[in-house]
């Protein structure tokens, strides 16, 4: 019998984890983010949709606080969390897997997958990863350059589950891999909303995205400009295939 991931059940509570209110961003005198408004309640799959450069990426990192100038309100679990550094907000519960998943080439797989401190208890075991992503344990001793695109995605997404975070931040975790390893990314995420794991997504996948999400937000010119649940879908496809080009 598959062994039970360790996390907090999902709660039917309609208070939201995560509250954001007018963020604003800047890359250096770039103005990108223009007053980001959304919610995410807990054990929910949200997911930031639009086109590249409308600034779903930069929301992450916002919330984060790995943008070096940043206004508004960001709220995690009822704190103000705007001003934290990102070290802090990772104390808080959230954990944050890069579209570039950070693997450090020089370091195998286990030393990748035991890089991050544990920042709570609760965080998934070896063994647990293992058992989400079997992958890695035939390659536990495989440099990250000899991993693929789908393995070197499994161990980003295992090393954050490892820290005891219970709230994911998942930036395009499908970007150029194949169809079945999107597939299994898909049942992985199922698997840890069934587990209570809240997951904030960005993806420009819309098809992979559908598969999985709650409710969508469309993110355009660094505003948030609609958003609806995953039940309104078939109702929105017109307005979705405008604001994505698709």
């Amino acid at each position: 019998m598959a062994e039970t991931l360790t996390a907090a059940p999902a709660t039917a509570s309609t208070k939201p984890v995560l509250e954001i209110r007018d963020l604003q961003a800047w890359y250096g005198e770039s103005h990108i983010l223009h007053g980001i408004n959304f919610d995410v309640k807990p054990g929910e799959v949200v997911t930031l949709l639009g086109r590249n450069g409308a600034g779903k990426t930069t929301t992450l990192k916002s919330i984060m606080g790995i943008i070096g100038k940043r206004t508004g309100s960001v709220k995690f679990a009822g704190n103000e969390i705007i001003k934290a550094s990102s070290d802090k907000i990772a104390k808080q519960g959230i954990a944050f897997c890069p579209e570039e998943r950070g693997i450090f080439s020089s370091l195998d797989v286990r030393e990748n997958l035991m890089l991050p401190p544990t920042i709570r208890p609760g965080g998934l075991s070896v063994e647990q990863i293992f058992e989400l992503f079997p992958n890695l344990k035939e390659r536990l001793n495989s440099q990250g350059t000899k991993l693929s695109g789908g393995e070197q995605q499994m161990l980003a997404s295992g090393r954050i589950l490892r820290t005891g975070a219970r709230f994911l931040m998942l930036d395009e975790p499908t970007e150029g891999l194949a169809p079945v390893i999107i597939q299994q990314i898909g049942h992985t995420i199922a698997r840890l909303k069934s587990e209570g794991f809240t997951i904030l997504l960005v993806e420009q996948n819309f098809r992979f995205a559908s598969t999985v999400a709650d409710r969508y937000y469309i993110v355009e010119h660094g505003k948030v400009i609609d958003g609806f649940a995953n039940s309104e879908l078939s109702a929105n496809m017109d307005k979705l295939h405008t604001y994505l080009g698709v």
